[in-house]
């Protein structure tokens, strides 16, 4: 079958083909990704993916089509709505595909949305996040603007099922809160992770630390893990806390760390790099305040690394609790400090749950799985299967 990728995001792809989640799918599907980067010259494109790259990159039986970052702003959103709807018909001009698929229930899915109804195909809509929690979880106090995306959120989420023929969910209340769409037909599996390329924790690691990563770092729970930390630092002398992430309104982070010896800040990174430093943590923390899977729990999971995390979103889905990390309720820094303390104090616990979460991963998460899940989802989206 033949598919027509919208992708939301502005990350480029791998360059190495054997983690492009699409390289993979193309053992059994083939189609058109419509990717827009953050390059804003062909010359950048070609550096990184080879000459001959742009406009047009192939990765197994996929074709990226590029959209570059050539405007801010408004400017910018308008000139890729206008590609994804011109870009998208001209490619069903010259060979129709069988099923959109959309990485977001917003403006990309409405997009996609429109799209199907111009073409007669089908369409997946991916919900990426917690709908119900999005733009209210990025500060104490939400703005005006952020309860005003909000709205606009979850009146696209609503438009966008109701266009959809199937979604696709990270954990399979995500539509709970929502009574109009708890019967929208769903499949349920994880997001893409070349786990296995990701190198397993080495138990001789020379340092201890407490890792987290991700960004922005309120949404994130970056602060409650700095509470938490900061009480228990003392009786952990040997024990740091590392926090990695892009983080541009850091300084009330920074302020709350206080200088504090045993915490560092470290500035994003490449993902290979990022894996490494995945891969020597002590314990990976995800304490977020809204999240729709969490990526780098399966990459924690792969590199065999025990888990802590909020009981918000997919985190519990991905987070069996007691079997290969711990579950507090969210917003709780005095639940994460125990729950921190009971880990830190145990290293049988710690390599137990590693390695079931390592298990785990390479089984039940792994690339094969995804590219099988990830084909039977487009294949009941055209058969209208359940």
């Amino acid at each position: 079958m033949r598919i027509l990728y919208v992708h939301a995001t502005v990350v480029p792809p791998p360059t190495k083909l054997e983690t492009d989640r699409f390289y993979l799918l193309s053992q059994t599907l083939e189609g058109d990704v419509l990717q827009p980067v953050w390059f804003r010259a062909p010359e950048e494109v070609e550096a990184a993916f080879g000459p001959g790259s742009y406009p047009v990159y192939t990765a197994g039986r996929f074709r990226y089509h590029w959209l570059l970052a050539r405007h801010d702003g408004i400017r910018q959103k308008v000139s890729t709505l206008w590609f994804y709807l011109r870009t998208g018909l001209a490619l069903f001009r010259e060979r129709r595909y069988d099923c959109i698929v959309a990485y977001s229930h917003m403006t990309t899915g409405l997009c996609a949305g429109l799209l199907k109804l111009l073409t007669g195909s089908k369409l997946i809509i991916e919900i990426a996040t917690s709908p119900n929690l999005v733009y209210l979880t990025e500060r104490p106090h939400p703005t005006w603007k952020e309860r005003l995306m909000h709205v606009y959120s979850d009146a696209c989420l609503h438009l966008s099922m109701l266009l959809a023929n199937r979604s696709h969910f990270l954990f399979p209340q995500q539509l709970s809160m929502y009574p109009m769409l708890r019967d929208v037909k769903n499949s349920v599996f994880h997001d893409f992770v070349p786990v296995s390329m990701i190198e397993r924790r080495q138990e001789e690691a020379s340092e201890m630390y407490v890792l987290l990563v991700g960004a922005p770092w309120y949404l994130k729970g970056a602060d409650l893990l700095v509470e938490a930390f900061l009480r228990l630092a003392p009786d952990f002398p040997h024990v740091k806390l590392k926090i990695l992430g892009y983080f541009p309104d850091g300084d009330k982070l920074r302020e709350l760390i206080g200088g504090a010896p045993q915490i560092e800040v470290l500035k994003a990174r490449p993902n290979p790099e990022t894996l490494r430093i995945i891969s020597g943590a002590t314990i990976l923390v995800l304490p977020s305040r809204c999240e729709g899977m969490g990526r780098v729990l399966i990459e924690g999971m792969a590199a065999g690394v025990p888990l802590i995390g909020s009981d918000v979103g997919g985190i519990p889905f991905m987070i069996r609790d007691g079997e290969n990390g711990l579950v507090f309720p969210g917003g709780d820094s005095r639940a994460l400090e125990a729950r921190l303390r009971e880990l830190l104090s145990n290293s049988d616990e710690r390599r137990r749950m590693g390695e079931n979460g390592y298990a785990r991963a390479h089984s039940e998460l792994s690339e094969t799985v995804y590219v099988e899940r990830f084909t039977r989802m487009v294949n009941a989206a055209v058969n209208g299967s359940e």
